[in-house]
């Protein structure tokens, strides 16, 4: 009897712990302008297409389930981890989410916020030319104004500060893991580190034409550089000044690493797993009710010899 107990128990942890579908958080994506295409590489530097046919895409960004959203040509598009695209909204260039997955873009020289249900409600207006989003920690949206050179703060209620002023072409934004934003310089060629209280000091200099910004897992920092004669290079700096490089391409445009995300068992592993668990059950409860007939002295109940009621042992 305990062995059959145990059995299905067994088989409920697996079905519980069956192998899980994750996205490969591993790997960055890159918008192509040029071909409108998004490029995939593995991490170690390996180039493939993930979607293709997207109209001039720019600014890209993952929700939190993995799906990939593209910004180009005033139009967003979804696209799963299997590829599948469909629209989803308007937006012209820049793409982030907040903590809460409403998704907020840039309309003209305005900041649009987008509900996970559509519902559309204008969060910033008064611009000049946003070419970037980014959220830190505590739920701050800064923006990249290329028209006024400067990075914009605001609040979660949409009060607006300026951060910083002075930039030369800001193109994109990223923080690290301990709130420090980084920005691209375009024009300069620089990336720009600003801690969070603001002060600003040179990350690296002497690219050319700085696009794109991305931090993988590890804290490396991934930057796209066009390198002349229509090649373009993905940078990786493990620290300032410490750079090699990552990839070589053909386009370029904005970078996103896809998320690691949440444990979710697959359906169909899942289905596997009871159709060998209910079996064992139903043998335990042959089982327990032979003991309970042929073993148990008169008014003792074999399942509460085991310690507990019959149905909490099968359930937990």
């Amino acid at each position: 009897m305990f062995r059959l107990h145990w059995v299905a128990v067994l088989w409920l942890t697996a079905l519980m712990t069956v192998p899980l579908a994750r996205a490969q958080s591993g790997t960055l994506f890159e918008s192509g302008v040029l071909t409108g295409s998004i490029h995939a590489f593995t991490p170690g530097g390996t180039e493939s297409t993930f979607a293709s046919g997207l109209q001039s895409p720019v600014g890209i960004a993952f929700n939190s389930t993995g799906d990939l959203f593209v910004a180009g040509n005033n139009i967003i598009d979804e696209i799963t981890p299997g590829g599948t695209k469909s629209v989803y909204g308007a937006g012209t260039s820049c793409l982030a989410f907040d903590s809460q997955g409403d998704l907020f873009t840039d309309s003209g020289n305005s900041i649009v916020e987008i509900t996970p249900s559509g519902v559309e409600i204008t969060f910033a207006t008064g611009l000049n030319h946003p070419t970037a989003l980014a959220f830190n920690s505590a739920g701050d949206l800064f923006e990249a104004d290329d028209g006024s050179g400067s990075i914009y703060e605001f609040a979660p209620d949409g009060t607006q500060s300026t951060f910083a002023t002075g930039l030369d072409g800001p193109f994109d934004l990223a923080f690290d893991s301990t709130g420090n934003l980084f920005e691209t310089d375009y024009s300069s060629g620089s990336i720009l580190e600003f801690a969070p209280g603001g002060a600003e000091s040179t990350f690296a200099t002497g690219l050319q034409n700085a696009y794109g910004l991305a931090f993988n897992n590890s804290g490396e920092l991934f930057e796209t550089n066009y390198d002349g004669g229509g090649m373009f290079s993905i940078m990786e700096f493990s620290g300032p000044g410490a750079e090699s490089t990552f990839a070589t391409t053909s386009d370029s445009g904005y970078l996103a690493f896809a998320p690691a995300l949440q444990s979710v068992p697959e359906p169909s592993a899942s289905i596997l797993v009871l159709f060998g668990f209910v079996p064992a059950l139903k043998i335990l409860k042959k089982r327990i009710a032979g003991s309970t007939s042929c073993h148990a002295r008169p008014g003792m109940d074999a399942v509460r010899r085991m310690g507990q009621p019959r149905g909490k042992s099968l359930a937990t």
